[in-house]
């Protein structure tokens, strides 16, 4: 399972909130909440976060295998 938990430790890091985000770079609220819960998002709004954040992807996304085998 991809999880964005690292995304939140670098926004953190850059001093970027979500309110900044949706305000200043106009990501929707709908996309944060896609975020937050680990849902798809698309490589386009990944490769914009990086800029945004100056950041790799591993900064961003990362894989957790899931437990169901």
């Amino acid at each position: 399972m991809i999880t964005y938990k690292p995304l939140w430790e670098t926004m953190k890091e850059k001093g970027v909130t979500t309110y900044t985000l949706i305000n200043k770079y106009n990501i929707s609220s709908s996309t944060i909440h896609r975020l937050r819960h680990d849902q798809g998002v698309t490589t386009q709004l990944i490769d914009d976060l990086c800029q945004i954040l100056d950041c790799k992807v591993e900064d961003i996304i990362k894989y957790e295998p899931s437990d169901a085998s």
